[in-house]
């Protein structure tokens, strides 16, 4: 009888955590509780001519409204600012980190400045993507310019059964390549130093 009542408990809170993905309202609701995110991420990026794909890993971190800290710590280092508006890159050049003065966009850069929207809960009012959301905590997401879909042909969302978050992010960049982000060791609502979004 014990063990069955632990069963039915462990159903119902698996319950509760899957419905925040039902509709937009609960997954906006949801994310206006998290103020701060920290995470570890490993990034595949899978192309047609590779047998494997190529693994990066590195650190997140997010502070809402618009604060973020991407930071690709192997196997090549390279960093991404962003506070109060402004956005800085620094990449690897003779074993230090140095200023990238001219930023190309790439797919990860339009994720970048994207994800402070995600992790808030918009979507609907997003001026760049068409967002659908699908069973099982799946948000696709379709460019509405042209020129950013011959970058992007979509990006699919996998939230987290834990309200709030996001388990993975992956771009798909064209029919035979696509880059997956997954997130672990998540830490919440813990305060962030301003320093952390200013220097590397």
């Amino acid at each position: 009888m014990k063990f069955f009542s632990k069963s039915i408990l462990i159903l119902l809170a698996a319950f509760v955590c899957l419905g925040w993905t039902e509709s937009w309202e609960t997954i906006k609701n949801n994310a206006g509780n998290i103020s701060s995110i920290q995470a570890d991420f490993i990034q595949e990026k899978h192309l047609k001519i590779l047998r494997s794909p190529l693994l990066s890993r590195g650190v997140f971190v997010f502070q809402a409204p618009d604060s973020l800290r991407w930071q690709y710590v192997s196997p090549v280092q390279s960093l991404l600012l962003m506070h109060e508006g402004k956005t800085r890159q620094f990449i690897q050049h003779d074993n230090r980190l140095v200023e990238e003065r001219s930023m190309g966009m790439d797919a990860m850069q339009v994720v970048s400045q994207e994800i402070s929207r995600w992790l808030a809960g918009n979507f609907t009012d997003n001026p760049t993507f068409q967002a659908r959301l699908k069973p099982g905590g799946l948000i696709v997401l379709t460019p509405k310019n042209q020129g950013l879909a011959q970058l992007i042909s979509q990006i699919v969302l996998k939230l987290a059964d834990e309200p709030g978050l996001m388990e993975s992010v992956t771009i798909y960049e064209g029919s035979d390549s696509f880059t997956k982000l997954t997130f672990t060791n998540v830490v919440l609502n813990k305060k962030i130093p301003e320093i952390t979004f200013t220097q590397q």
